[in-house]
Formats: C-alpha cells, structure tokens, sequence
C-alpha cells in the first residue's frame, strides 16, 4: 500500500468518511514558502489556487509576529488588550461612509453568521437572499443559504435564491444593464415572495466579484439596480470580501468598491491572518448597536492578541510589497496570456477575472458554449501533475479558477500559462 493510501485509509477512520481532498491523486504537502509548496517527496509545486495564505506560505513577517504576541500574551476580549483595538482601527480605515465598527470572529462562516443576525435586529425579519451558485459558509444558519451544498436538515424557509449572474451567458440573453437589471428584477421577485410568504425581508448576502459563481466580468455600477431594490425594501446589503478582499481585486481594497456596492455589513475570513484563524464582521454604528442590543454575542478567541498580531501583519506586508499593485499588474498579464491561448486552444470559451482571480471557462463547442465540466477536472489534475496548482468551479464547475497568494509574479505566471497550453495541447478536444 502507497503512502497516500495509507493515508487516505487513515483520514477515513480517523476524521470520517466522504471528507474531501483536492485531485485524483491527493497531494501530502509538508512545506510552504511565498507561492510555492512542497510535498512528502520533496517536489515542489507552483500555488496558483490558495487565496489563504494571502501574503503568501509562511511569510516571515507574519509568522513572527504570531510567535512574539504568543510569547506574550494571549487572552479574550472580556479583558482589555491595545490589539483588538489598534487592528479595527486600522481595517476600519480602509472603508468608506460609516463602516467605522467591528466585531472580530475565528472563521469567515462565524462572521456571516453573525451579520445575518445583525439584519434580523435591524429589520425584525429573517429573509434572506443569496445566488443560487454561492457559498458562504457551514454554520447551521449559513449553510441554507447554499443550494449546492444544502444540508439535509435545518429550516430554509427563510431562504430565497436568485439565479448567479452569468457574463457568458447573461440573463436574458444580453449583456451589460439589461443584465443588471434582470438580476434585479429576479432580486425583487425574491422579495416580494418572502414577502407574501409572511417571513419578510431582512437582507441580500453576496459575494461583490461572485467568485465561487465564476467570476463573471460585470462592470463598475453593474449592482446598482439590484442595490436599489433592496434599499427600497428596507433591506440590508451584506457582501461577503471572503476572496475578493484584501486588495485581491487589485483596483480597490474591496470587491464591493470596485464594482460600486455600497453595503450595511461587510465580512471577511481566510486570507485576513494568512492562514491563522482569524475573521472579522465591519458595519457601521447604529447596526451594531442594534446587534449588540438584540443578541448577547462572546467569542472566546474572536479578537484574541495572537490573532490580531498575525491580521495586523498582513497589513504591513500589503503595504510595504505593495501587494495591490501588484495584483493588478501581473493580473492583467496573466488574463492577457490567458486571451492569447484562446487562439489556439478551441476548448477555451471565455477568459474573464480582475486582478489577482481570473480564468478561463472551458466548452466543447464555442458556438453553443456547452460546458466542458468533466474536461475542467482532466485539465486541473494534470496540471497538478506537471507542478502547478489550480481548480475549477463556476455555475457549470467547467471554469479554471486561479486565485493564487498576492507575491504571485509575472514570471509565475508564464510558468503557469506555459505549462496549460502544454496541457491543452495534449488532452487534445474538449469532450464532456
């Protein structure tokens, strides 16, 4: 027996069954530095997929700071500690309007969680709308706002899904503010049936870039017809900066400033510690005051010294590697490479993304755009065997998604553009 099996046998009896691993052949890695990683047998592999480790494996910077505050202190927030503080400060600073205040969290899911709350209090009702495509996270509340990957138990009554907005294939056939006002005329319908149903509206929760429905290319002021919607509603906006965030997006800090959303609550999670467990909820003061006011909420390590020290990290290397910058510069390049491939490689239907996520969704025929799904996860494990890592997901799972760490260069990003074209080339016609 391999040593994988052995594992994979292990992981079965130890964690449980059906818990999941990225490619047919699963990867053991032991090692991380910047955007590579390495495995049990010493190869090394080009990261092109992990937006966690958002300044990059094992940053230096950010790794001392974490051992200094342990050697410290590390305690909650029911005693007093500059940290917290001086961090909320600091992120705050990075917002528009009156998103001033902040609760911190351990994982972006516990965050959600929590801004749901904070339109329950503020509306006194519980709807709730997300895309149809979408995830946000696998607290017993959140997860029914995914229909992809809905428990089996629990009350979704409350829960009302859109259709994702789809650049390739826009609803009603036609790109631009007819999309835009089609996704808003879905998001009205939504509501007037939560509405009618007697639950009520309380907010509308998505992702400003739709990463996870496929990043679809939608202009700067493409929300601000569903926008309306809910404001006229009295509804909250929630957007969830999970993977947009953090300068991912390269033109803005936000996904939402980008796009022109202005949201009532905006989370965060994964990439905020670079891998420690650290989440946050921003929104602004008459919000939180009526959360805090409608909910006894305590989070033993949300906040925590340690916790903070690594968030605050993050920030310092974001601005002295000046990370945005170049999200947006090896981002145009690598989305460049990508359109250039489309020349010769049939398969490719649409090459989209900005800054730092982008990819290229793959077809089988570029006239009809029949989705090439299962040639997605041919491509994305054979790119796994020659060295670099990627994934697929979209409405149809047939879109690469590269979402690499923000040091990623332009020189990683011929490796990876070279080495597709060498896997297109040889898995040949896209066939489903």
């Amino acid at each position: 027996m391999s040593n994988t099996q052995n594992m994979l046998k292990r992981r079965a009896r130890l964690l449980g069954p059906n818990v999941s691993t990225f490619y047919d052949d699963p990867l053991h890695l032991v090692k991380g530095d910047g955007v590579w990683v390495w495995d049990a047998d010493g190869r090394k592999y080009l990261d092109c997929y992990n937006n966690v480790p958002h300044v990059g494996h094992c940053h230096p910077r950010v790794v001392d700071a974490i051992c200094a505050q342990a050697r410290q202190l590390n305690t909650h927030t029911r005693y007093l500690h500059d940290g917290i503080l001086d961090y909320v400060e600091r992120l705050t600073g990075t917002f528009e309007g009156d998103l001033s205040t902040a609760i911190m969290t351990c994982t972006g899911s516990e965050a959600n969680d929590i801004a749901l709350r904070m339109a329950e209090a503020v509306t006194g009702k519980r709807g709730v709308i997300a895309t149809d495509h979408t995830y946000h996270g696998n607290t017993t509340v959140v997860a029914q706002l995914s229909a992809t990957n809905r428990p089996a138990t629990g009350d979704g009554s409350h829960v009302r899904q859109v259709p994702a907005p789809d650049s390739y294939r826009p609803l009603g056939d036609e790109a631009g503010i007819a999309h835009a006002h089609a996704f808003a005329a879905s998001v009205q319908a939504a509501i007037d049936d939560l509405n009618a149903s007697g639950i009520g509206f309380s907010a509308l929760l998505i992702c400003p870039a739709f990463l996870n429905e496929g990043f679809p290319d939608l202009d700067a002021g493409w929300l601000a017809p569903a926008q309306n919607v809910v404001r006229k509603a009295g509804g909250l906006i929630i957007a969830d900066e999970v993977q947009p965030g953090f300068g991912r997006n390269g033109e803005r800090f936000w996904g939402h400033q980008r796009i022109g959303l202005v949201p009532d609550v905006v989370t965060m999670g994964k990439p905020m510690g670079n891998g420690h467990p650290v989440a946050g909820v921003v929104t602004t003061p008459d919000i939180m005051a009526a959360f805090r006011n409608s909910f006894r909420y305590f989070n033993t390590f949300g906040g925590n010294p340690v916790s903070c020290a690594a968030a605050m990290a993050v920030l310092d290397v974001m601005v002295d590697e000046d990370l945005q910058a170049n999200a947006l510069r090896v981002g145009a390049h690598a989305k460049a490479g990508l359109q250039k491939l489309v020349e010769t490689h049939e398969c490719i239907g649409d090459v989209r993304g900005q800054g730092l996520y982008f990819g290229a969704e793959l077809v089988t025929d570029r006239a009809t755009k029949a989705p090439a799904s299962q040639f997605a996860i041919k491509v994305a494990n054979e790119m796994r065997q020659r060295g670099v890592l990627m994934n697929k997901l979209g409405i149809h799972y047939n879109t690469l998604k590269i979402r690499p760490p923000m040091p990623f260069s332009i020189e990683n990003a011929d490796m990876m553009l070279d080495t597709l074209d060498s896997v297109l080339s040889d898995l040949g016609p896209a066939r489903d």
